[in-house]
């Protein structure tokens, strides 16, 4: 083991991405992201671990200047016995507070919603959640990008076809 890792081995997860809201993408337009750190019980970092979580119906609130999760479902730990969480329970983000300032003033100002993109261990094995500062898409607009995505597949395939 080496000084830097605390003597601790490195699970499957640690590094690599948890979950992904890719609808996220689709339903919004992201305009900036933010890293945020999140406040978890022991028994909540336990089912992370297992890579157990949700993040489809999920989406983050400045409340009292201060951000939350909410919605994210992150499942009880089967070993958790009395000690385990609540699923679906606001979970506190961590953001400096120049963040979360430019934050508010973007959801009050142009109508902006906090969308959480990827939830994911960084390299120290910290929970890190990238959430994403979007407008939300019209039905026109999703149709729009999807013939733009089809076209540029089409386009690529053409080109490999004839070299």
């Amino acid at each position: 083991m080496s000084a830097r890792s605390g003597g601790r081995k490195k699970t499957s997860t640690e590094g690599g991405i948890i979950a992904e809201n890719r609808r996220a993408r689709r339903d919004y337009e992201v305009s900036d992201t933010f890293e945020a750190g999140l406040v978890l019980v022991g028994t909540e970092v336990k089912s992370l671990r297992s890579g157990k979580v949700n993040l489809a119906h999920s989406y983050a609130s400045i409340q009292n200047g201060e951000p939350y999760l909410v919605n994210a479902d992150i499942p009880e730990y089967s070993g958790g016995n009395r000690f385990n969480h609540k699923p679906t329970r606001q979970r506190k983000l961590l953001l400096h507070r120049r963040e979360v300032n430019r934050l508010m003033a973007s959801i009050q100002r142009d109508g902006m919603t906090l969308v959480p993109l990827k939830l994911y261990f960084n390299e120290e094995g910290r929970a890190k959640l990238l959430l994403g500062l979007a407008r939300g898409r019209k039905k026109a607009d999703k149709r729009d990008d999807e013939k733009k995505r089809d076209w540029q597949r089409s386009k690529a395939r053409l080109m490999r076809e004839k070299n």
